[in-house]
């Protein structure tokens, strides 16, 4: 049975970095699809510069045409802030516990998993898949629970499919500097975005006249 991919963020916006970690974890992991689910409120970070729906279409707008993409909005339906623990929750509950699921999350998200609400319970539900630049993840900067659980848990990719969840795998991904964050500035000081997202993403930005004013992080 092929992994479903879990790609989650506020996607405030959609790029390049996104949409090419899950081709390549899709690719590399012998995935049947990547869902993209994009969140309401993130937990962990300011409220996002675009409204719910605006992020919600970029994102539509970014996965067509791509059948191993498919748009997952659960966590904008709940309309609360959104925890990978009840979303995994609600993927069982629908699709069984024999399918393999995979959380997919950079390594710098890895790193701060202890943060996530329940976060154990993650591995009863799902295989952490952590994506980095080079390909080992660094366990310079776990934490002793961290680390104890990367060597307890740490699984090779054909292990994937034979079971639902409770690894920790690791797999390299192109490195692309490009960031949210870096694209928002862009926009504000009237930069040039193009070859960084969708040309469809980028349309959508400027005709609703997205991220135009310059924002500081809270």
């Amino acid at each position: 049975m092929n992994p479903i991919g879990i790609l989650g963020g506020t996607f405030d916006p959609i790029h390049y970095g996104h949409l090419r970690l899950a081709q390549e974890a899709a690719d590399g992991l012998g995935l049947d699809h990547v869902r993209f689910i994009p969140c309401h409120l993130p937990p962990h970070r300011d409220v996002p510069r675009a409204t719910p729906a605006q992020r919600l279409e970029m994102v539509r707008l970014a996965l067509r045409g791509n059948p191993a993409f498919v748009l997952d909005t659960r966590e904008m339906n709940r309309g609360r802030p959104s925890y990978s623990v009840d979303t995994l929750t609600d993927l069982r509950a629908e699709l069984g516990n024999e399918v393999p699921l995979c959380l997919i999350m950079g390594a710098d998200a890895f790193l701060g998993l202890e943060t996530w609400r329940q976060w154990r319970q993650l591995f009863d539900l799902a295989h952490i898949v952590v994506a980095s630049r080079a390909g080992a993840l660094d366990q310079a900067g776990l934490t002793p629970a961290l680390r104890a659980e990367f060597a307890a848990r740490r699984g090779e990719r054909s292990a994937l499919s034979h079971s639902p969840h409770g690894t920790i795998t690791p797999f390299a991904m192109t490195a692309l500097d490009i960031s949210a964050t870096r694209i928002r500035q862009d926009v504000a000081r009237g930069e040039s975005m193009r070859y960084l997202l969708p040309d469809a993403v980028l349309d959508y930005i400027q005709r609703h006249k997205l991220y135009q004013e310059p924002h500081e992080s809270r």
